[in-house]
């Protein structure tokens, strides 16, 4: 299980329509929950979130890094990290 740290569940928060059409937290505990329920993960690089993707089964082949970074489950965290989050 991942610890989701605050500034992980801000982002989150903050950005969440870009995978949501409504709200699905509204606080940092809400996210918090929302993000250990669904597995979201955590990722260093987006190298490792292409390999995340295709370890799920996703066809991640023709996409760029560019357009993988824009994918809506992915959310770019403070420090270079990635949080996938599948909806």
């Amino acid at each position: 299980m991942y610890e989701y740290d605050e500034d992980c569940l801000k982002v989150f928060l903050k950005n969440q329509s870009q995978l949501f059409d409504e709200p699905v937290a509204e606080t940092l505990e809400e996210a918090e929950a929302f993000l250990e329920d669904c597995m979201a993960v955590i990722v260093d690089s987006l190298q490792e979130v292409r390999e995340y993707f295709e370890e799920n089964g996703a066809d991640v082949d023709g996409m760029s890094d560019e357009e993988l970074e824009e994918a809506s489950e992915v959310f770019a965290l403070p420090g270079g990290q990635y949080l996938v989050v599948e909806g």
